[in-house]
């Protein structure tokens, strides 16, 4: 019995000293815990980067491109549905968890199958004596397609408009105040011409409307859409003259479809009457190729337009308003009989769930819709992302699962205003709101074969270089080096020479409804021209039936080595947004360029010094709160540096914060008249939707300020956008603080 007690006694006391070791253990560890990140995954995620990088090939890219261009693939019509449904079965087969078809209602826009669009000059007694071009003439090999969409500009208003011509340049805010304000030249009643370029096409349709017109010719200029010493197609990249550039011409300001602005257009949703639709203009419009165009501007008469308003037609570039000598008595009349009709588009939704945080979404889109072939647009970024999504389905397949959800999207209709995208983002809006981290846009790879370019937040500054620095150059003469080199090399930053340039977003592709209205962080990259040399707009055929495959494989990138860069770059930033434990963003990048911004404005209001004065007009707050979002943004960070990896509560609190930073910049009451431009730090410009503007908000109260009757109302408005973007920028450095 004793012996018995004894061993109890020694159980008991080893019992107690290992229980007194343990905590002794803890206690030490607790002491000499790291003050640098447990568990950081970096070497992780690096190889399995790496795996999906080298996974993508650039022959499959061009197959794929070749692929998708054998027809043209125009929304609301057969053979886009057809290609919806080869890449929903293609993403099935890659691996991906599931695949839909997700189909709206829209209003879309065609030619009149029997009454054909086109310009003519008639004489005094209204008889045609000269008519515009009703098709392009198609390049060789494509001669027998016989669903090729005539030009036209989609939307336009239906009319047969007669008058006189006026020459507006390129149709800007500031060509028509040259005209009125320096000229005299009133253009009510008129029918003006402009060159395309440098803005919107829509709006230059809006200025012409604002200005009193009743009607306006577009044509593409060789000053715009021909590169020096090259040829046009075949022959080379440049535009022929009789091609023209397609387009639609809404100013929809992110509204989505045009009778359900704001809300997803199914079959439940009520609808406005088509001619009650938002952004639809309410004048003729229709597009031309140059050889036409100097046609009819050889014959114009009036004033002489200054030097900065002559391209490259042999002609004198007059403004009228008019013709000149025996042709003064002769008009233009516009013939245009173009259809708006609701039609069914689909968007491809492919997803791999997440294994860790499932409600946590990364999405990667991109448009599949063309005017014809899509050569570059859109189809190099619709190549690009099938190559992207069948390097992650094949990962997926072997067992791996990203820690948050990917979404891959093709996009139907982004031609006709972003509808597809739009429409799938207002119906998600709720759950991209709580749920959503990011988007990244997979427009058309390349509009040049210079150098990258990125469109994107500031968040993702740090990560789109750190990503480049990773992939290696596709340039000639950077062998054995990064993106990131060449990137720098060839386009540096105006702010910081020693990093490379990225732009601010603006519109004009499927990243607006995620960026500019519910605010998700979002970025885009694709290879561009040289700027400093190449001053023609977009490139010489976009939007044309030249377009092709064979454009792409010759002229651009033959080895299609640089598709297969921005294909890394765009999925790498979808992979370390989806697979990071803490998502990579920065918010010391945004304070920085809050500065930036804030300077910027400021200057620009440095020449109404004394109206400032007099209307006690000051940027002193904002300047406050930046100072104050940059405190706000360094102690986060520390944070992140510190923070222990295995603890998953202060991982998804962190993680918290720097998805909702970019949600924080958001207004529910929108910008003043674009109630779905919510961002209050960027939005579309309002003379361009093309670009994008820092302080939306101020800078469009300041805009020809002078000019307007009561400038104590227009000082106050600016005033109150001041004040706005110094509550939200002061509301979004106080999400970033300690919890």
């Amino acid at each position: 019995m004793a012996r018995k007690k004894g061993i109890k006694r020694t159980c008991l006391v080893v019992i107690m000293s290992m229980a007194v070791l343990f905590l002794l253990g803890v206690l030490v560890g607790w002491l000499v815990r790291p003050s640098v990140a447990v568990g950081d995954d970096t070497g992780k995620l690096l190889n399995i980067e790496k795996e999906l990088m080298s996974e993508m090939k650039a022959e499959n890219i061009r197959t794929y491109l070749r692929d998708f261009t054998k027809i043209p693939h125009l929304a609301g019509t057969e053979q886009n549905l057809r290609l919806a449904q080869k890449i929903q079965s293609q993403w099935k087969e890659f691996g991906l968890d599931k695949v839909e078809l997700v189909h709206y209602d829209v209003l879309l826009s065609y030619p009149n199958e029997t009454r054909p669009n086109y310009i003519s000059i008639i004489d005094e007694q209204g008889t045609e004596i000269f008519n515009t071009s009703l098709s392009e003439p198609p390049p060789e090999g494509y001669e027998n397609f016989t669903d090729i969409v005539p030009p036209y500009n989609a939307f336009s208003a239906k009319g047969e408009p007669e008058g006189e011509l006026v020459y507006v340049n390129y149709g800007r805010t500031e060509d028509f105040f040259f005209l009125e304000r320096n000229l005299s030249i009133n253009c009510t009643g008129k029918i003006v011409i402009a060159r395309y370029g440098k803005i919107f096409r829509g709006n230059k349709v809006k200025n012409a409307i604002l200005a009193g017109a009743k009607g306006i010719i577009l044509f593409s200029d060789p000053a715009d859409s021909c590169a020096p010493g090259v040829e046009p197609y075949p022959n080379g990249w440049n535009l022929p003259g009789g091609g023209v550039q397609r387009g639609n011409v809404l100013n929809l300001e992110g509204a989505g479809d045009p009778l359900t602005p704001g809300y997803p257009a199914k079959e439940y949703m009520y609808r406005y009457k088509a001619d009650e639709g938002a952004g639809l203009p309410r004048i003729p419009v229709h597009p031309i190729g140059y050889h036409d165009a100097e046609k009819i501007l050889r014959l114009m008469g009036g004033k002489a337009s200054p030097s900065s308003w002559k391209g490259n037609l042999n002609v004198s570039y007059s403004i009228g308003p008019g013709f000149i000598g025996t042709h003064s008595t002769e008009q233009v009349r516009m013939h245009v009989y173009t259809n708006n009709q609701v039609n069914r588009i689909y968007n491809v939704i492919g997803t791999i769930r997440g294994a860790v945080e499932p409600d946590r979404i990364i999405i990667l889109g991109g448009h599949r819709d063309s005017w014809v072939f899509g050569g570059i647009d859109p189809t190099t970024g619709a190549a690009v992302l099938h190559e992207v999504v069948r390097s992650f389905g094949k990962k997926h397949k072997k067992g791996w699962r990203p820690r948050r959800t990917i979404i891959f999207a093709s996009w139907d209709a982004e031609e006709f205003g972003l509808l597809g995208s739009t429409e799938w983002a207002e119906e998600n809006a709720k759950i991209l709101q709580e749920r959503g981290v990011a988007y990244i846009n997979s427009d058309s790879a390349l509009e040049g074969n210079y150098t990258l370019r990125v469109d994107c937040t500031p968040l993702m500054y740090r990560l789109v270089y750190n990503v480049t620095k990773r992939i290696a150059s596709p340039d000639e003469g950077f062998s054995g080096q990064s993106l990131y080199d060449s990137w720098l090399q060839k386009s540096t930053s105006p702010q910081k020479k020693d990093l490379p340039r990225i732009n601010k977003l603006g519109s004009g592709s499927d990243f607006e409804a995620y960026f500019q209205r519910l605010g998700l962080a979002s970025g885009r990259a694709r290879y561009t021209k040289n700027d400093k040399t190449d001053k023609y707009s977009n490139y010489p055929v976009y939007h044309t039936v030249y377009e092709t495959f064979e454009l792409v494989e010759r002229f651009y990138d033959p080895s299609f080595k640089k598709h297969l860069s921005v294909a890394q770059v765009r999925g790498s930033l979808v992979y370390e947004l989806a697979d990071s434990t803490i998502i990579p963003y920065n918010a010391q990048d945004y304070a920085e360029e809050l500065k930036n911004y804030a300077d910027s404005i400021s200057n620009l209001a440095k020449k109404y010094a004394e109206q400032m004065a007099a209307y006690d007009v000051t940027f002193e707050h904002l300047y406050n709160a930046i100072n104050d979002f940059t405190a706000s943004a360094a102690g986060l960070h520390q944070r992140v540096k510190n923070v222990n990896y295995k603890d998953p509560m202060a991982v998804r609190i962190l993680n918290d914060q720097l998805m909702y930073a970019e949600r924080a910049f958001t207004d529910p009451l929108g910008l003043p008249g674009r109630p779905f431009y919510r961002h209050i730090i960027f939005a579309p410009s309002s003379q361009n939707k093309y670009a994008g503007e820092s302080f939306p908000g101020i800078f469009d109260a300041m805009f020809d300020i002078e000019s307007k009757d009561d400038q104590q109302a227009a000082w106050e408005e600016v005033k109150r956008q001041i004040a706005i973007a110094t509550f939200t920028i002061q509301a979004a450095g106080d999400t970033l603080k300690e919890v």
